[in-house]
């Protein structure tokens, strides 16, 4: 396992930053999409920490090998994460499972214990619009952060007002630096992982 230095501090005179243990993993299934997995690395990975750092958050981070199995039924099967961390996992397309062929960019949750985000990098993008499309990892790690991981099985109308809600606070990371919506909340998720990791 390789262990990453702390990516990017928040700026001067704020409050201290949080620190989001975060676990990379790179799916085999992702090497399939060799220019999606570099575009990934190169613009959209950087372009999220650094929206992240503007608003006083940042990551300590692990890679590790694992991958995403498939079942009979085709539940996904991971390999490689670990519990008290958000684990990130990259991958070609999203499992069936979550996907159901709407060729989504990613999916936050919690899975059998552990928190988990998984980006499948040939959909994934960078910010473009604000308020509407902003950058899949920000977007998806957002989720974590302001804890809608916590929310089992929510109604049609409670997804689509916390799609606009991440969009809004991603939004205000991305063009403002302004972590004011997410601070507070990422503090309270932090601790809860670690919690959950023991």
């Amino acid at each position: 396992m390789l262990r990453v230095s702390s990516l990017a501090a928040a700026p001067g005179g704020r409050r201290e930053p949080v620190v989001v243990p975060l676990r990379r993993i790179v799916d085999p299934r992702a090497h399939s999409f060799p220019s999606d997995l570099n575009r990934f690395w190169q613009v959209i990975w950087p372009e999220a920490v650094r929206d992240f750092a503007s608003g006083g958050i940042r990551f300590d981070t692990t890679d590790a090998a694992g991958e995403i199995r498939r079942s009979a039924a085709d539940r996904p099967l991971f390999h490689g994460l670990e519990p008290g961390v958000l684990n990130l996992v990259l991958t070609g397309t999203l499992p069936l499972y979550w996907d159901s062929g709407q060729a989504l960019a990613g999916v936050t949750t919690r899975f059998e214990g552990y928190h988990l985000c998984v980006i499948a990098v040939r959909y994934a993008h960078r910010n473009q619009v604000p308020y509407l499309s902003v950058n899949t990892c920000l977007h998806e790690i957002l989720h974590a952060l302001m804890g809608d991981v916590f929310i089992s099985q929510p109604k049609w109308y409670q997804r689509s007002s916390r799609e606009m809600r991440i969009d809004l606070v991603a939004t205000g990371l991305w063009l403002f630096g302004d972590g004011a919506a997410v601070g507070g909340a990422a503090r309270t998720y932090v601790q809860r992982l670690k919690t959950a990791g023991r």
